[in-house]
């Protein structure tokens, strides 16, 4: 009977699990068989999640709040455009300017939004393509060679060889080869390949890395072949669960800190504007509606339409002004900036947003191989017996890739080696099927990392051939010179390899844990040389060897030295290799090939162990994967800048424990309970205990941990309120780097899958650049926070500037398009080259922000109205001067021939027609424009064009040094200079420059109501608009000596 739901197959014999599905495995499945299970289980394919369609994601741009008051002030001042045009005969063009600019702002942002969540799910994508597309099949008794994969259902017998990538999760039943292995690394986080075996594990409830009778898809095999029987297939196999993962954490993504925070000032900023609005109306009924009081009763109400639009379009300026529309498109360019900036730092973003995420980062989940450590194995120690078996010597080995150049062995003198460093390095040349090359940026292998490290120590420790030594040295040179270089010369490798011919291999089993070669040396005798565990060598070695090659009885003390050696160098998180050889080898001594009687010996992998008997041992070599040399650095400073750093890992926790305790996470000695665990032991622990784990201070490390554990631990550790960056290459890592803030993914080792689905992409795959990339973000987010302030008190100063116009009465001294002009194009540059600003020198010494940090609190609000304050006062205070006054500080206003009417006329200017012999005179505005008027009131309309041009300027002067006071939010100008961001003098002379456009080319004067002016003018706008300077100044003060007072406090 065929089982519907899935079994632990791992736990299960191969004939039980043969006996679940009704099959042999001389036959396979039945056609009617494979029918049935299609008709249960489906397809072998992994299922496409519905994505959001175009329409919903263009809506989904409009969802916010900024954009949404925007979408309301552009089809009112599009409807009052539409009727002005009709009433005044304007041109279409400079009737429709607003609200087609603000239209034009929103679809660019609508377009970069959708652009952005279209590459969201690609890492869904990625992940179909690591699916095997066909596989060999045994059916109906017949071997389909190329069955296509797609069509495989639990139950099949496969076949697998050596490259062949596994398409389904399968049991394995039959070795074909003594020995096979699997690369599993993407899934598991294991970093060498693992070995499988057909014996049943007796655990139903037990790690990926345990399951050594399992075989997983998307993995690969590379070495042996074997027979399996399908188990899991589509979205039941492991691979089918990681998608489910990713796709449920692309469903759990939260909203960046930035965005939060503009969301909250966004309807903050519409509270403020909507009882602005109210309030302006309110304060000028009196224009539009006049009633008379008969008997405590309204009679002879008047109300007109004309003057309640007219106030309706101040209150509609007053919501331009107040949304600093140019803000988007600012955050927008930052970001770009800061992502290129990252990207010569080796830090690829991936997502705009996440530049400022990064910022406030308050723990970094970090794997260990390939991030922590360099992802190759190298020796770090060769340990070997003097001239006593009392004499161990231990060789220290420099060099942390498989570079054969970086690094030696320390204090090295053994050019013309004694006769037992001559067999270390034969044993590490010939017992050895690895091969090392470039791709011009790193050392890659072909074979078992162990192996090719153990080549690399051959390369640093030279041969015995003075003659041979000059020789390899010579071509190495030569070699540096070749087009193509990827090929790396192991010119000492290959000297032993032809001094010593190999003819014969003892592959490497699980039972006996070593590998063996018969080679043929240059005397014509036959010689074994053995590489394995220490253990198992060591219990079938009789004799030791000595440095002079003297070959001496191994007794129980010199026995016990040894494995006391081991012990040491395994618990510093080295990975053991005993080394040993045979010369006295029977029947093998004279074995040349298949042709020797004795090859059949060679053909049965049970008698491999009577052969490696009586062995000579050589000595130990320690390999480990090394941590990187600046990560040490990287973690103290993490440390200083308060994050937290978590080690995940799917390693062994000896392994884990000994480079998180190298690279100073753990102090020398520190008792570690509490800070290390397995995944499985953490996931066991409840809700409360895990929350205590992770809150308390100082790192920790978790080792030979799943997905679902590092997704865990995220979700855990986002829930107490964290900002989590994770970092990951494989494909296990997937839903993690989805589910975390900050998703980080390796850019050499990484996955595909691992890539689509991060926010960040390390070019170098080192922890470091994490850190350095923190630090970039924080430094970004201060400029942002900078470029903010600048723009909100330039936007407080408009609006203040037209709610005194409203209050006071008089004509507004700026029309809604002047400013969408300063609001997106004069403010535009400053406030870009704010992001260039220079990071505090103490930026990674500060602990991380809090996520619930306001962008704007109490003081700086306090300090908006201030300055907001002064810039309103300075736009209307000139309007009026030029109105009312006939010279100041000595400039004379009334040089060009303007009529001057008291304040109290200026205010009542609506009551201008019922003046008695109100009359006014023509003035000058340009050499070749004289403004007349066929009504003297019109000089309140149309008359104001140069009164409402100083008003600009003025308003465009103040934000240029406004602009200045934001280059530090709290130093003075005197200790931060504008010289120290050469970008925003330059940006602060573009946006004069595109001021003076408009001011000097009559069609754009004409589009934006304004005339030219001339130098005495300048000179008042100057005066008028400098003291912004001195007031922020001493507010900085203020700030300075508050921060003084708070730090004695909690001193």
């Amino acid at each position: 009977m065929m089982d519907e739901k899935p079994f632990p197959a791992w736990s299960w014999s191969v004939e039980q699990c043969l006996k679940a599905y009704n099959v042999k495995l001389e036959r396979g499945l039945s056609s009617y068989d494979v029918e049935k299970q299609q008709e249960v289980h489906g397809y072998n394919e992994l299922k496409k999640e519905k994505g959001k369609p175009l329409w919903l994601l263009v809506i989904q741009q409009f969802d916010d709040m900024l954009v949404k008051i925007l979408l309301v002030a552009a089809f009112i001042s599009f409807t009052l455009a539409y009727f002005e045009r009709t009433e005044t005969n304007i041109s279409g063009f400079e009737a429709y300017v607003e609200p087609v600019v603000i239209v034009l702002i929103l679809i660019l942002n609508a377009i970069v939004g959708v652009w952005q969540e279209g590459n969201a799910e690609k890492a869904l994508e990625a992940l179909k393509e690591m699916q095997c597309e066909s596989c060999k099949t045994l059916r109906d008794g017949y071997m389909i060679p190329d069955l296509p994969a797609r069509e495989l259902v639990p139950g099949d017998i496969v076949e697998l060889r050596v490259g062949d990538k596994v398409p389904a999760d399968m049991r394995v039943a039959v070795l074909k080869t003594s020995t096979l292995r699997v690369e599993q690394s993407s899934l598991t986080g294991e970093s060498l390949p693992v070995l499988k075996g057909t014996q049943p594990v007796l655990l139903t409830d037990c790690d990926l890395q345990a399951k050594e009778n399992m075989v997983f898809s998307g993995t690969t095999i590379v070495n042996g072949s074997c027979i399996c029987i399908v188990v899991n297939t589509g979205m039941r196999s492991e691979i089918g669960e990681i998608q489910k993962q990713i796709h449920e954490a692309s469903m759990e993504e939260s909203e960046t800190p930035l965005k939060k925070k503009l969301d909250e000032f966004g309807h903050n900023l519409t509270t403020v504007i909507g009882v602005v609005c109210i309030a302006v109306w309110i304060i000028n009924y009196k224009y539009f509606l006049k009633w008379e009081m008969v008997d405590g009763l309204p009679t002879n109400v008047e109300f007109s339409f004309e003057k309640c639009t007219y106030y309706f379009k101040i209150a509609v300026a007053l919501a331009v002004a107040a949304i600093p529309e140019g803000l988007p498109a600012v955050i927008t360019t930052c970001l770009a900036l800061g992502t290129r900036k990252m990207a010569q730092k080796n830090a690829i973003m991936r997502k705009l947003a996440s530049v400022e995420t990064l910022g406030c980062t308050t723990v970094i989940c970090s794997d260990k191989t390939g991030t922590l450590t360099t992802n190759q194995m190298s020796v770090t120690e060769v340990f070997t017996f003097g001239g006593k078996l009392t004499a161990p010597r231990i060789f220290h080995v420099e060099g942390t890739t498989y570079d054969p150049k970086d690094g030696g062995i320390v204090d090295w003198s053994c050019y013309n080696m004694d006769a037992n460093l001559q067999d270390v390095a034969e044993i590490c040349a010939v017992c050895n099927d690895a091969e090392i090359y470039s791709d011009g940026r790193v050392f890659r292998v072909t074979g078992l990392p162990t192996e090719a490290a153990l080549k690399v120590l051959v390369e640093k420790m030279g041969v015995p051939d003075a003659k041979a030594r000059t020789k390899i040295r010579e071509s190495q040179i030569m070699a540096n010179y070749l087009i193509d270089n990827n090929s790396v010369k192991l010119g000492c490798c290959e000297w032993w390899t032809k001094r010593s011919k190999r003819v014969g291999t003892l592959e490497l089993d699980r039972v006996r844990k070593s590998m063996s070669v018969i080679v043929r040396e240059p005397t014509g005798q036959n010689r074994m040389l053995v590489k394995g565990a220490v253990e198992s060598v060591l219990a079938r070695s009789s004799h030791i060897q000595l440095a002079d090659g003297c070959v001496v009885p191994m007794d129980e003390a010199c026995r016990q030295l040894v494995l006391s050696r081991h012990m040491e160098m395994s618990s510093k998180g080295l990975r053991c290799l005993g080394l040993a050889y045979k010369d006295d080898l029977g029947k093998l001594s004279d074995y040349d090939g298949e042709h020797h009687p004795s090859h059949k010996k060679l053909l049965d992998p049970t008698s491999y162990i009577s052969i490696e008997t009586d062995l000579i041992f050589v000595g130990v070599v320690g390999l480990r994967d090394p941590p990187r040399a600046e990560v040490k650095s990287a973690i103290e400073e993490c440390g200083e800048a308060g994050i937290k750093v978590l080690v995940i890992t799917g390693d062994y926790k000896s392994t884990a424990e000994a480079i998180c305790s190298e690279i100073g996470l753990f102090y020398e000695g520190e008792d570690l309970r509490g800070k290390s665990f397995t995944g499985k032991e953490f996931i066991g622990l409840s809700t409360m205990q895990q929350r205590d784990i992770l809150s308390e201070p100082g790192g920790k490390v978790f080792s030979r941990a799943e997905p679902r554990h590092k997704q865990e631990i995220v979700r855990i550790l986002k829930e107490m309120g964290e900002v989590v960056a994770m970092t990951g290459d494989g494909v296990n890592d997937a839903p993690a780097l989805k589910l975390a803030d900050i998703g980080i993914a390796m850019g050499i080792t990484g996955t595909e899958v691992a890539k689509e689905a991060s926010d960040m992409v390390l070019a170098d795959d080192n922890f470091s650049t994490i850190v350095s990339a923190v630090g970039e973000g924080r430094s970004i987010y201060n400029n942002m926070k900078a470029f903010i302030r600048y723009m909100i008190s330039s936007n407080v100063g408009e609006v203040i500037s037209i709610f005194l116009t409203a209050a006071l009465g008089i004509p507004e001294c700026l029309i809604p398009v002047q400013l969408l002009w300063v609001n997106l194009v004069t403010d535009g540059p400053p406030a870009t080259a704010l992001g260039f600003n220079p990071a505090d020198v103490d930026i990674m010494r500060k602990p991380p922000r809090k996520s619930t940090d306001p962008l704007i609190d109490s003081w700086v609000l306090f300090r908006y109205l201030v300055i907001g304050s002064y810039v309103g006062i300075a736009t209307v205070g000139v309007f009026i001067l030029w109105y009312t006054q006939p010279s100041f500080m000595g400039i004379n206003l009334i040089a060009d021939g303007h009529t001057l009417v008291s304040v109290s006329q200026l205010r009542n200017w609506g009551d201008c027609p019922s003046w008695p012999d109100f009359s006014v005179t023509p003035f000058v505005v340009s050499s070749n424009r004289t403004i007349t008027f066929s009504n003297p009131c019109e000089y309140f309309t149309t008359g104001k064009v140069k009164a409402m041009t100083l008003s600009l300027s003025v308003l465009v002067a103040i934000e240029m040094f406004n602009s200045l006071n934001a280059l530090s939010e709290d130093n003075s100008l005197l200790t931060m200079p504008p010289w120290r961001n050469p970008y925003l003098l330059v940006a602060m002379a573009f946006s004069f420059g595109l001021h003076c456009l408009i001011l000097y080319v009559p069609f754009l004067s004409d589009v934006f109501g304004i005339v030219p002016l001339g130098l005495k003018e300048w000179v008042l706008v100057i005066l008028v608009s400098a003291p912004v300077i001195l007031i922020d100044e001493l507010l900085k003060i203020v700030a300075r000596s508050r921060k003084c007072m708070t730090k004695v406090k909690t001193a």
